[in-house]
């Protein structure tokens, strides 16, 4: 059964040019935070968001890392071989799959991205620090319950899996000092 159309042009256009704009001023700002917090390990958003959505899957293909990492697959095979490159990742194809190319956090590469989560800085995250009067006013941060659900819709079951998987990894592993980690330790 269709759901009967419950909105006019100019409200759907009207809030089309809402998420449009927030998001497009939301973004600049993200993507600013993202590339100061990750510059000193020489890595880029794509390249680091292949090591998270790597580690949160155990190893992930390159569609799957296109899929969760929002981004090309062209985009997703060029930016893991330089991860491949640098040794922070290895290639393989499975004997029961030779079609998909997978990849796989080295040592070096499950150290490097435990390192950046060590070295975030809320005082160097402009959207943290924005927060921070939403926080103080209401006792919490904002949960974004709204924009998760309209990504869940867009996106999947599966994305927002992965999405908790790294939001778990990040809650676990923000806590430890580097020096607790095996993992650091054997690098």
């Amino acid at each position: 059964m269709e759901q009967e159309k419950e909105f006019t042009g100019p409200e759907a256009m009207l809030y089309s040019h809402k998420i449009i704009q927030l998001s497009k001023a939301l973004w600049k700002t993200v993507e600013k935070d993202w590339q100061n917090w990750i510059k000193p390990f020489d890595l880029n958003i794509n390249e680091h968001h292949i090591l998270w959505i790597a580690h949160a899957l155990g190893g992930a293909s390159i569609s799957e890392i296109a899929k969760y990492g929002v981004m090309h697959v062209s985009t997703a095979f060029n930016f893991s071989k330089k991860l491949e490159d640098r040794g922070l990742l290895t290639f393989s194809k499975k004997e029961t799959d030779k079609r998909n190319t997978y990849v796989q956090l080295t040592p070096e590469g499950e150290a490097l991205l435990l390192e950046t989560i060590h070295a975030f800085d809320p005082e160097e995250n402009g959207v943290f620090r924005a927060s921070l009067p939403l926080q103080e006013l209401y006792g919490k941060y904002p949960d974004l319950t709204d924009i998760t659900a309209i990504v869940r819709r867009l996106y999947g079951d599966n994305f927002m899996d992965i999405f908790a998987e790294t939001s778990k990894m990040i809650t676990e592993e923000a806590g430890r000092r580097p020096e607790d980690d095996d993992i650091t330790k054997e690098a």
